[in-house]
Protein backbone atom coordinates (compact mmCIF):
# COMPACT_ATOMS: atom_id res chain seq x y z
CA UNK A 1 0.00 0.00 0.00
CA UNK A 2 2.79 2.43 0.89
CA UNK A 3 4.64 1.45 -2.29
CA UNK A 4 1.52 2.19 -4.38
CA UNK A 5 1.06 5.57 -2.66
CA UNK A 6 4.73 6.42 -3.17
CA UNK A 7 4.47 5.58 -6.87
CA UNK A 8 1.36 7.77 -7.18
CA UNK A 9 3.03 10.67 -5.38
CA UNK A 10 6.12 10.40 -7.59
CA UNK A 11 3.88 10.31 -10.68
CA UNK A 12 2.01 13.43 -9.51
CA UNK A 13 5.30 15.26 -8.79
CA UNK A 14 6.68 14.34 -12.22
CA UNK A 15 3.47 15.51 -13.89
CA UNK A 16 3.66 18.85 -12.06
CA UNK A 17 7.32 19.33 -13.00
CA UNK A 18 6.53 18.48 -16.63
CA UNK A 19 3.66 21.01 -16.79
CA UNK A 20 5.79 23.73 -15.15
CA UNK A 21 8.64 23.18 -17.60
CA UNK A 22 6.23 23.25 -20.51
CA UNK A 23 4.63 26.48 -19.22
CA UNK A 24 7.98 28.18 -18.56
CA UNK A 25 9.11 30.84 -21.01
CA UNK A 26 7.79 33.71 -23.06
CA UNK A 27 4.01 33.81 -23.29
CA UNK A 28 2.06 35.87 -25.80
CA UNK A 29 -1.28 36.23 -27.51
CA UNK A 30 -1.26 36.01 -31.29
CA UNK A 31 -4.11 37.72 -33.13
CA UNK A 32 -6.81 35.35 -34.38
CA UNK A 33 -6.34 36.39 -38.02
CA UNK A 34 -2.67 35.37 -38.01
CA UNK A 35 -2.35 31.88 -39.45
CA UNK A 36 -0.16 29.55 -37.39
CA UNK A 37 2.49 27.78 -39.48
CA UNK A 38 4.43 24.68 -38.47
CA UNK A 39 7.89 25.80 -37.37
CA UNK A 40 10.78 24.82 -39.61
CA UNK A 41 13.35 24.41 -36.81
CA UNK A 42 13.58 23.93 -33.06
CA UNK A 43 14.90 27.52 -32.72
CA UNK A 44 11.55 28.85 -33.95
CA UNK A 45 9.21 29.11 -30.97
CA UNK A 46 6.30 30.20 -33.16
CA UNK A 47 5.68 31.12 -36.78
CA UNK A 48 2.73 32.88 -38.42
CA UNK A 49 1.60 33.87 -41.87
CA UNK A 50 -0.11 37.28 -41.96
CA UNK A 51 -2.51 37.38 -44.92
CA UNK A 52 -1.54 39.82 -47.66
CA UNK A 53 -3.10 43.19 -48.26
CA UNK A 54 -5.05 43.74 -51.47
CA UNK A 55 -2.62 44.17 -54.35
CA UNK A 56 0.36 42.50 -52.64
CA UNK A 57 1.84 39.35 -54.18
CA UNK A 58 2.59 37.55 -50.93
CA UNK A 59 1.76 37.24 -47.25
CA UNK A 60 3.97 38.56 -44.47
CA UNK A 61 5.73 36.21 -42.07
CA UNK A 62 6.33 36.57 -38.35
CA UNK A 63 8.76 34.27 -36.56
CA UNK A 64 9.58 34.19 -32.85
CA UNK A 65 13.03 32.72 -32.19
CA UNK A 66 14.79 31.48 -29.06
CA UNK A 67 18.40 30.29 -29.20
CA UNK A 68 18.69 28.91 -25.67
CA UNK A 69 19.94 32.15 -24.18
CA UNK A 70 22.37 33.02 -27.01
CA UNK A 71 21.89 34.75 -30.32
CA UNK A 72 23.89 37.91 -29.84
CA UNK A 73 23.43 41.29 -28.24
CA UNK A 74 20.59 43.69 -28.93
CA UNK A 75 22.89 45.99 -30.91
CA UNK A 76 24.39 43.13 -32.96
CA UNK A 77 20.92 41.96 -33.98
CA UNK A 78 19.75 45.49 -34.82
CA UNK A 79 22.81 45.92 -37.04
CA UNK A 80 22.26 42.53 -38.71
CA UNK A 81 18.60 43.33 -39.41
CA UNK A 82 19.51 46.76 -40.77
CA UNK A 83 21.92 45.02 -43.14
CA UNK A 84 19.04 42.90 -44.46
CA UNK A 85 17.31 45.97 -45.91
CA UNK A 86 18.79 48.28 -48.55
CA UNK A 87 17.68 51.77 -49.50
CA UNK A 88 17.11 52.69 -53.16
CA UNK A 89 19.02 55.95 -52.73
CA UNK A 90 22.07 54.22 -51.24
CA UNK A 91 21.67 55.65 -47.72
CA UNK A 92 22.28 53.23 -44.87
CA UNK A 93 19.07 51.74 -43.51
CA UNK A 94 20.01 53.10 -40.08
CA UNK A 95 19.32 56.59 -41.49
CA UNK A 96 15.64 55.78 -42.10
CA UNK A 97 14.91 53.06 -39.53
CA UNK A 98 12.84 53.63 -36.40
CA UNK A 99 14.21 52.09 -33.21
CA UNK A 100 12.53 52.14 -29.84
CA UNK A 101 12.90 50.51 -26.46
CA UNK A 102 10.00 49.87 -24.14
CA UNK A 103 9.14 47.79 -21.10
CA UNK A 104 6.40 45.20 -21.50
CA UNK A 105 5.33 43.24 -18.41
CA UNK A 106 8.73 43.95 -16.83
CA UNK A 107 10.66 42.83 -19.96
CA UNK A 108 12.96 45.14 -21.91
CA UNK A 109 11.89 45.09 -25.56
CA UNK A 110 13.88 46.78 -28.32
CA UNK A 111 12.03 47.18 -31.62
CA UNK A 112 13.20 48.05 -35.13
CA UNK A 113 11.07 49.15 -38.09
CA UNK A 114 12.69 49.63 -41.50
CA UNK A 115 11.44 49.74 -45.10
CA UNK A 116 13.30 49.12 -48.35
CA UNK A 117 14.54 46.22 -50.44
CA UNK A 118 14.76 43.02 -48.41
CA UNK A 119 18.11 41.34 -49.17
CA UNK A 120 18.54 38.82 -46.33
CA UNK A 121 20.10 35.42 -46.98
CA UNK A 122 17.61 32.85 -48.32
CA UNK A 123 18.81 30.52 -45.52
CA UNK A 124 21.45 31.01 -42.82
CA UNK A 125 24.90 30.88 -44.41
CA UNK A 126 23.54 30.76 -47.98
CA UNK A 127 25.05 32.89 -50.72
CA UNK A 128 21.64 33.31 -52.39
CA UNK A 129 19.74 36.36 -51.16
CA UNK A 130 16.22 37.70 -51.34
CA UNK A 131 15.71 40.73 -53.57
CA UNK A 132 12.27 42.02 -52.59
CA UNK A 133 11.60 45.71 -53.13
CA UNK A 134 8.97 47.66 -51.17
CA UNK A 135 9.36 45.36 -48.18
CA UNK A 136 9.25 46.15 -44.50
CA UNK A 137 11.01 44.51 -41.59
CA UNK A 138 9.74 44.87 -38.03
CA UNK A 139 11.92 43.07 -35.54
CA UNK A 140 12.61 43.00 -31.85
CA UNK A 141 14.69 41.61 -29.04
CA UNK A 142 12.82 40.62 -25.87
CA UNK A 143 15.09 40.26 -22.85
CA UNK A 144 13.89 37.58 -20.41
CA UNK A 145 15.42 35.91 -17.33
CA UNK A 146 16.31 32.94 -19.58
CA UNK A 147 17.92 35.06 -22.28
CA UNK A 148 16.68 36.94 -25.33
CA UNK A 149 13.86 36.00 -27.67
CA UNK A 150 13.81 37.49 -31.16
CA UNK A 151 10.81 38.63 -33.19
CA UNK A 152 11.09 39.08 -36.95
CA UNK A 153 8.22 40.21 -39.16
CA UNK A 154 8.90 40.62 -42.89
CA UNK A 155 6.66 41.22 -45.85
CA UNK A 156 5.39 43.68 -48.43
CA UNK A 157 5.07 47.19 -46.95
CA UNK A 158 1.30 47.36 -47.42
CA UNK A 159 0.76 43.94 -45.84
CA UNK A 160 2.92 44.74 -42.83
CA UNK A 161 1.11 48.09 -42.49
CA UNK A 162 -2.23 46.23 -42.55
CA UNK A 163 -1.08 44.31 -39.45
CA UNK A 164 0.57 47.20 -37.54
CA UNK A 165 -2.08 47.35 -34.80
CA UNK A 166 -2.09 43.56 -34.44
CA UNK A 167 1.70 43.55 -34.16
CA UNK A 168 1.52 46.19 -31.42
CA UNK A 169 -1.08 44.11 -29.54
CA UNK A 170 1.15 41.05 -29.93
CA UNK A 171 4.16 42.90 -28.48
CA UNK A 172 2.03 44.31 -25.65
CA UNK A 173 0.87 40.79 -24.76
CA UNK A 174 4.41 39.48 -24.11
CA UNK A 175 5.09 38.20 -20.62
CA UNK A 176 7.45 35.72 -19.00
CA UNK A 177 6.25 32.81 -16.89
Amino acid sequence: MISTMSTQIVAIILLCVSVAAHAAGLVFTAPDAWQKVATASSMRVAQYSLPRADGDAEDAELVLYYFGGGGGSVDANIERWLGQVQQADGRPSSAVAKKETRTVSGLDVTLLDVRGTYVAEMAPGASARHNKSNFRLRAGVVMTPQGPYYIKLTGPQNTVAKWDHSFERFVSSLRFE
